[in-house]
């Protein structure tokens, strides 16, 4: 480490990414700081991934539980299920603690320097850091930026963490509303409409654009509506906004068309969760002070190897992960940046390929995918002059599911007819969020359909779904 500098590298921001990148930084032998103004794990820890997981275990077991047709398929027999909302919301809060802890303690034992306080750049490789004791200057030959991102609240909508909540309210579980309404169906809103009817709570899912789910796999949301909404006590409101919601005893929400904004329906429901998406948390970074603009999003703008750019041009020694570079708003992907990121700073280039970053809905049963859709798919084969071809298998043909009583699902991929190229995989089914890793990594690493259609999947196991459509698909050899 050069004595000019206080630290080889600091990184604003101790999300997951954050975190990720100092493991590694240390690991590479750089002298590192992090720097954190609220809490050690950022939104996945305390507002996401681990507390709405800990819901959904729980609310799980309650809907596997109160479902006596299926139990009985099995010769079981369960009478009188009950639950404790509040002991469902303090394993969800003690987990976080425990997660909390442990990634403190990880980066404390490896002798990351902790700072706890409001950090903005002073220059370049210089940060201002308000931390309780007072103002603090630290420099670092090297600086990334993970500050991450915030629910989305879009105009109309007034929020007053009681009735009409974010994500971040609804994961306290304070209460149960008889009636609630979810704006969004993406990842958000599928998966608090899977806790909230688990527990007995009627939903009705608004979504602006005129079918659900519309960032999924057009098959993928076709079953998804059959088994995870049709079944369950969900209303659904497709292409049409929530002009206004206005907090209260009742929650009165106004029902607009989305073109001309005419009032078209008034809901009065008991509560309001927002779920229409996350924006990056970029405000107060300093980043006037190296002449950065964000883009008209709030997106830190960065080049393929997470440098911080501008005017097109990357500003020596700053970086940015996470959220806020609007490249894939997951955990996991922030923490795939924070890892390259440090290998760019230690001299040894690489990129991220987002193309075999999986994602996941912990709904039941769980939706996951991983590379394109199928129109998306079509839309690049076209413009890049190759054809595509489908494949599909069904759980229903899958021992094991068949053996766990839990049939529903799906498995698509999509593919290069000419090379057996991977585009897509696409899965909606009992631990989708597992299998689809097999298909992430094919893509990582080249693999083709071909090549996957020869290896030994252990019989009977779920992977065998996937198995199958390597074994369905066709190259045809240019």
């Amino acid at each position: 480490m050069s004595d000019v500098f206080d630290y080889d590298l600091l990184i604003i921001g101790a999300g997951v990414g954050g975190h990720g990148a100092a493991l590694h930084a240390v690991k590479s032998g750089l002298k590192t700081a992090i720097v954190e103004a609220d809490v050690m794990g950022g939104t996945c820890v305390n507002r996401g991934c681990i507390p709405s997981k800990a819901l959904l275990a729980a609310a799980g077991r309650v809907r596997e539980l109160r479902n006596e047709h299926h139990l009985k398929s099995m010769g079981i027999q369960v009478g009188g299920v009950s639950y404790d909302r509040a002991a469902i919301a303090d394993h969800a809060k003690n987990l976080v603690s425990k997660i909390q802890g442990d990634m403190t303690n990880s980066l404390t034992r490896l002798g990351v320097d902790i700072i706890q306080g409001w950090a903005r750049l002073a220059g370049e490789q210089k940060a201002v850091i308000d931390t309780p004791a007072g103002e603090r200057t630290v420099t670092a030959k090297d600086i990334i930026l993970s500050p991450g991102s915030v629910p989305f609240v879009p105009p109309g909508i007034e929020v007053d963490g009681k009735t009409v909540f974010t994500s971040d309210e609804a994961l306290k579980l304070d209460w149960l509303p008889d009636w609630i309404a979810i704006i969004g169906s993406g990842y958000i809103g599928l998966e608090f409409s899977d806790i909230y009817t688990a527990l007995g709570c009627e939903v009705t899912i608004i979504e602006a654009l005129d079918q659900l789910m519309p960032t999924f796999d057009p098959d993928i949301a076709k079953v998804a509506q059959r088994v995870l909404i049709a079944p369950r006590d969900i209303d659904t409101r497709a292409g049409l906004i929530a002009k206004t919601v206005t907090p209260g005893n009742p929650v009165v929400i106004e029902l607009a068309d989305r073109e001309t904004k005419e009032v078209m329906e008034v809901l009065e429901v008991d509560a309001c969760l927002v779920a229409t998406g996350r924006i990056p948390a970029t405000k107060d970074l300093g980043l006037e002070q190296v002449g950065v603009e964000v883009d008209r999003r709030g997106f830190i703008p960065v080049n393929d190897h997470l440098q911080v750019t501008r005017d097109g041009e990357p500003v020596p020694h700053l970086w940015a992960i996470g959220d806020a570079t609007g490249k894939m708003m997951l955990a996991h992907a922030a923490s795939a940046q924070g890892v390259i990121t440090v290998e760019n700073i230690c001299g040894q280039p690489r990129t991220v390929n987002y193309m075999s970053i999986p994602a996941a809905a912990f709904t039941h049963p769980e939706v996951s995918f991983v590379g394109l859709t199928e129109p998306a798919a079509r839309q690049k084969a076209e413009a890049e002059g190759f054809e595509i071809d489908t494949v599909r298998t069904y759980f229903k043909g899958n021992s094991k599911a068949l053996a766990e009583g839990e049939s529903d699902g799906l498995a698509k991929v999509i593919y290069r007819k000419d090379t057996g190229e991977i585009l897509g995989a696409h899965i909606i089914g009992l631990h989708a969020a597992d299998l689809i890793q097999e298909a992430a990594n094919a893509i990582f690493q080249g693999q083709t359909v071909t090549d996957l259609s020869f290896c030994v999947h252990t019989h009977p196991t779920l992977s065998e779904v996937l198995d199958e459509a390597f074994k369905r698909a066709v190259v045809v050899p240019a």
